[in-house]
């Protein structure tokens, strides 16, 4: 296996077969009107225009000088059949897998996971490459402020009942997420994660706390809102 290779693999791409060099572009008139591919761009469109949690997100990286803008950084793309996104650092583009993506549930919270990742590049300079624990730590965010653990969403797998469950989602989604996108073994992963838990666990930003449903996206969303205004006026 030559180097090129052994690194996709490493670093996932090999779950986003168009992410290879030349592979993404815009396609023709008709494909973006009568494919996956529009349907991908509207539910994008919606998601960025309605979700409380993606506008959160939008909002709070312009605040740190990190604009998202949806023709540069968002791009529908076909994928592996095992992903629904995933946040590309060296290109700062998020990938919405559209061959994946058929709900608008499920496009708000591939956005909002994938922002997560975006807000942390931008706040927290991740290195997403070379330090396992980051992306520990980013993943456990995701998993934990983007609605993955929801109860309706949990409830939707048959999975309820246990003592903190919602800690124990977190954790296992991470988990995985991580194992499908670096070589490192299970036993190795699950040390990463519990070593950065807690504390990532309780990083609720830009959020400031968990919003559990999208009635509490909405208050977070509303007194992010207020705290710019305020300091707008001071």
């Amino acid at each position: 296996m030559d180097q090129s290779k052994q690194q996709e693999e490493d670093y996932g791409y090999n779950l986003f077969p168009e992410r290879k060099t030349g592979k993404y572009k815009k396609g023709s008139i008709a494909e973006s009107l009568f494919t996956f591919n529009h349907k991908c761009q509207v539910m994008l469109h919606l998601a960025i225009e309605t979700s409380p949690y993606a506008k959160l997100l939008l909002g709070a990286m312009k605040n740190s000088g990190c604009a998202l803008h949806k023709d540069r950084h968002f791009s529908c793309e076909d994928c592996d059949g095992t992903v629904s996104g995933g946040f590309d650092a060296t290109t700062s583009q998020i990938v919405l897998c559209q061959n994946n993506i058929h709900q608008q549930s499920h496009m708000n919270r591939v956005v909002t996971h994938e922002l997560i990742h975006a807000f942390d590049h931008c706040r927290a300079h991740v290195d997403w490459f070379n330090n396992f624990r980051h992306l520990a730590c980013s993943e456990i965010r995701a998993a934990n402020l983007s609605g993955d653990c929801s109860f309706s969403n949990e409830l939707s797998r048959f999975n309820f009942g246990i003592k903190q469950h919602h800690q124990e989602c977190v954790r296992g989604r991470a988990l995985r997420s991580i194992l499908a996108v670096r070589k490192i073994s299970r036993e190795e992963a699950e040390k990463v994660v519990d070593e950065v838990f807690d504390s990532c666990f309780n990083d609720h930003a830009p959020f400031g706390r968990i919003p559990h449903s999208k009635k509490d996206a909405k208050f977070a969303y509303r007194d992010f809102e207020n705290r710019d205004r305020y300091s707008a006026n001071l």
